[in-house]
Parts: C-alpha cells; sequence; structure tokens
C-alpha cells in the first residue's frame, strides 16, 4: 500500500513537472510565431516612404523660393526683425508727396464729416499745409491710413517703427472739433 501511494505521488509529480514545462515553453514559441513579419507588409512601407520623401522635396522647393513665402506677424512683434536693430530713419524729414499721401497723422485736424451715399468721407486739414482734404476709409497717409469714420470721431492705423513693441501699428483717434 505504501508502494502504491508512492507511485501515485510520483506520478502526480512528474505530471505537474510536465505539465509546467508545456505551460512555459508554449508562449515562447507563440511569441517567436508573431514577430515573423509578413513579405507584403514591407513593400507596402517601402513605397509610403517614397511617398513622405517626395512631399518633402516639393517642401523644400517651395520654401526655398522667397517670393513664395511671407511671414504675417498679426499683432504680434515680428520674431525674424533684430531688437538690436537700430531704428529707421525719421520719415518725416523726408520730402513728402502732395495730397493726402504725403499729410502725417499727428499733424492733422478733423475739420467735419459728411455722410454721403456710397460711405463717410472726413474733412481733414493738416497744420503744415493750408489746403483741406476729403479723406474714406482706406486711404493711404505718409504714416499711416483710415481705418474707420464715424459721426464724432475718426480712427488712424499709425505705422511704429519700434522694434520692441508688440504690434507694428498704433491706433490714433481724432475727435471732430
Amino acid at each position: 500500500m505504501v508502494a502504491k501511494a508512492l507511485g501515485r505521488g510520483l506520478w502526480l509529480a512528474a505530471a505537474s513537472v510536465l505539465s509546467v514545462s508545456l505551460l512555459v515553453g508554449a508562449p515562447a514559441r507563440a511569441q517567436d510565431e508573431e514577430f515573423v513579419p509578413e513579405q507584403e507588409e514591407t513593400t507596402e512601407e517601402a513605397a509610403d516612404f517614397s511617398a513622405i520623401d517626395d512631399m518633402l522635396a516639393l517642401d523644400e522647393e517651395v520654401l526655398s523660393d522667397p517670393s513664395t513665402y511671407s511671414y504675417d506677424p498679426g499683432a504680434r512683434r515680428d520674431p525674424f526683425r533684430s531688437l538690436f536693430r537700430t531704428r529707421a530713419p525719421d520719415r518725416r524729414s523726408e520730402k513728402r508727396p502732395d495730397g493726402p499721401a504725403g499729410l502725417l497723422i499727428d499733424e492733422l485736424g478733423v475739420e467735419g464729416v459728411f455722410v454721403l451715399d456710397d460711405g463717410p468721407v472726413v474733412q481733414v486739414q493738416s497744420a503744415s499745409q493750408e489746403t483741406s482734404f476729403l479723406l474714406r476709409v482706406g486711404d493711404q497717409l505718409w504714416d499711416g491710413d483710415v481705418v474707420r469714420i464715424s459721426l464724432d470721431e475718426v480712427v488712424f492705423k499709425q505705422s511704429v517703427d519700434d522694434p520692441t513693441a508688440l504690434k507694428p501699428f498704433r491706433e490714433v483717434v481724432k475727435k471732430l472739433r
């Protein structure tokens, strides 16, 4: 009876060792089979890389042509302009053209506002000239342009040449006298 019990114990021990070895070895063989690359996938990936290389080459051509690229800073300071750059010479000393294109915003006085069928018109007079001028929204001046005209004020966008400024312009509001 003891021999019979001992035989059963050996049989159970041998069976458990065998089952453990099968369980440990099976996943290792399954993992080896999972990492075998298929031939079809490698040819598709090579085609994708050639398409990407073609797109990158086209992008480089576009970016290398200076006429196709421009930077619009919007309302922010242009990060490509040096902060150490000296300011541009004062344009006030240059010869200005006659008419509205030669007017400085700081020298203007608003004389009147007229509302016409095609939009409002403002009458301005410069301190440096005896003549008055009629301006509409969008008209260019020496140092800016007309942005908005209302019944009691005119808003100008004046260019500012200061590399430390956040915006390359400032809004100037002139009230009707």
